[in-house]
């Protein structure tokens, strides 16, 4: 028997922030995670009053998310630093878990700097004059397999290094940190560089390396002990390949924020140090959370140090950094009403796009994705990559999506839905059969597996428009619901439990897809998707 849920659609027109999940709250403190969405392994810099960071994306596009902050708080999307990923044929394919991993950002001589890495292919090297783009066309710096997360030091003598470390999946060798010289441009490793910290025995996994100078020593922020189990661990030298001393400088201690993972330290203007770093929360993604940080014997303590032994724990909240201003509440944005010439900086690609995807259509106030051909080997939408997705936002909200969907009557097997993704699924599609259109609900279990999942036809959709609904609970559990006339909502499913993609949280998307050739595809008008709290 159908449940019919009243839900009550609450379209923000007085506040220019996303209100699912605010870290500000309002009284000179903040709570942690600063951002609750998927930017993980983060990386920041400061330009005068100006903060930027730079996240993982994967096989994302546009790749690289730029977010901007005036308080290390309050955060907003400016842009992306990569429009298309290299080589741009081999991701016109999905390609779960690769691409982009851990970038750095860096200001040098009046122009930002990220080096990123694809442990595939090398370290490349992308530059601005303005953070929010154009950035250049990626250099490669250093080809190979599994180097990973690079971060560049201009030292005092003008000499550039690099410090990177490696991907076992790729490189066969892993747990260790390795430091080479640049060219003066930064462009090309002219050196092969040493190992200057192995972590085998006292830091296994240790990875994503942060390079800095401090009191005539070199720094290296770098997490171990695993993403989602590890710690924070520094090391520090008077030379640049060492010998490093090594401390342990933040773990979990007695808070619910496991890891904590990979981040980067922060001066502000106004002396106060801080540190922003990653928390894996699963299907939620890999959130971002704000330290204090101070200095103690030349040594960083990161988040609170209850015991006087050097080594912090996180806060779950805390008062905000000094600032000499007093900013606005602002986060990344969510949702999209479709009524600007291009989407929003929130959407991105499971690949390289196509030009015949997606239009913006000013004048109707909607987005229109067309029907795209899937490839025969495609059995599930793990391999799809024309999905358009926006992260999670919060542990709890209600995703509702307006559209109305026009296949081609020649073209049976033309489907549009909106999917809550990751290695596990589900979805409700609309979906041309022999009957008109119908509404389906998929379940895939294990979707990196290949498996085909499972369909359940709901009703006829006579006028092919409709409100389709995800709603998340607390412990990632999501259910689905649609409704005719957006205010009487039925009931599709309950309780789906959802699951991470690979290295990312589960995703919010939207797809339009058919089996067959054709001259005229058919195509879903998407209205406006709307975040709300529930």
């Amino acid at each position: 028997m159908k449940i019919v849920i009243y839900i009550f659609f609450i379209l923000i027109t007085q506040v220019s922030f996303a209100q699912v999940w605010v870290a500000d709250q309002g009284n000179g403190t903040y709570k942690n995670p600063i951002i609750h969405a998927d930017y993980s392994d983060p990386d920041v810099c400061r330009v005068g009053e100006d903060y930027y960071m730079v996240s993982s994306s994967f096989d994302a596009v546009p790749g690289i998310p730029i977010l901007h902050s005036k308080d290390l708080v309050n955060w907003t999307i400016i842009g992306h630093a990569l429009t298309r990923q290299i080589p741009i044929e081999h991701f016109e394919k999905t390609q779960q878990g690769n691409g982009v991993w851990a970038p750095s950002i860096r200001y040098h001589n009046n122009e930002f700097y990220i080096y990123y890495p694809d442990p595939d292919f090398g370290i490349y090297l992308i530059k601005a004059k303005n953070p929010a783009g154009p950035w250049s066309a990626p250099v490669l710096v250093e080809d190979g397999k599994g180097l990973i997360d690079p971060c560049p030091l201009w030292d005092d003598d003008g000499k550039v290094y690099l410090v990177h470390a490696y991907a076992g999946s790729r490189a066969g060798i892993k747990s260790v940190i390795v430091v080479k010289e640049l060219n003066p441009t930064g462009t090309a490793v002219i050196n092969t560089g040493k190992l200057v910290y192995d972590g085998h025995e006292l830091d296994p996994t240790i990875e994503g390396p942060k390079f800095y100078k401090r009191n005539n020593y070199y720094y290296i922020f770098a997490p171990a002990g695993g993403v989602a189990t590890g710690w924070q661990t520094v090391l520090r030298a008077k030379q640049v390949y060492g010998p490093y001393e090594r401390k342990i400088v933040m773990d979990q201690g007695s808070t619910p924020i496991n890891g904590p993972h990979q981040g980067a330290w922060v001066s502000t203007t106004s002396n106060e140090d801080w540190f922003i770093h990653f928390q894996d929360k699963e299907a939620y993604g890999r959130v971002i959370h704000l330290q204090p940080m101070r200095w103690l014997n030349d040594w960083p303590v990161i988040g609170l140090d209850k015991d006087g032994d050097g080594k912090g724990e996180p806060v779950l909240q805390y008062k905000k950094p000094l600032t000499p201003l007093k900013y606005p509440i602002a986060t990344p944005v969510q949702g999209d009403e479709f009524n600007d010439n291009k989407i929003n900086l929130a959407w991105q690609w499971h690949a390289n796009p196509q030009a015949t995807w997606a239009f913006a259509n000013t004048a109707t106030g909607m987005l229109r994705l067309y029907a795209s051909r899937q490839k025969e080997e495609i059995k599930n939408l793990w391999d799809v990559p024309n999905i358009l997705f926006q992260k999670v936002p919060a542990e709890e909200f209600q995703a509702v999506v307006k559209l109305k969907f026009t296949p081609n009557e020649k073209n049976k097997g033309e489907k549009t839905g909106f999917v809550l993704m990751g290695s596990d699924y589900a979805s409700l599609n609309l979906e041309q059969s022999e009957n008109g259109i119908v509404l389906v609900y998929t379940s895939c279990q294990m979707a990196d597996k290949g498996n085909k999942g499972e369909e359940t036809v709901i009703a006829t959709i006579v006028t092919g428009e409709i409100y389709l609904c995800i709603k998340m609970r607390k412990g990632a559990i999501a259910d689905f619901s649609y409704s005719l006339d957006g205010k009487s909502f039925e009931e599709v499913s309950k309780d789906f439990e959802a699951k991470p993609g690979r290295w990312v949280g589960a995703k919010l998307g939207l797809f339009c897809m058919r089996k067959n050739d054709t001259n005229d595809a058919g195509f879903v008008d998407i209205d406006w998707l709307r975040i709300n709290r529930i």
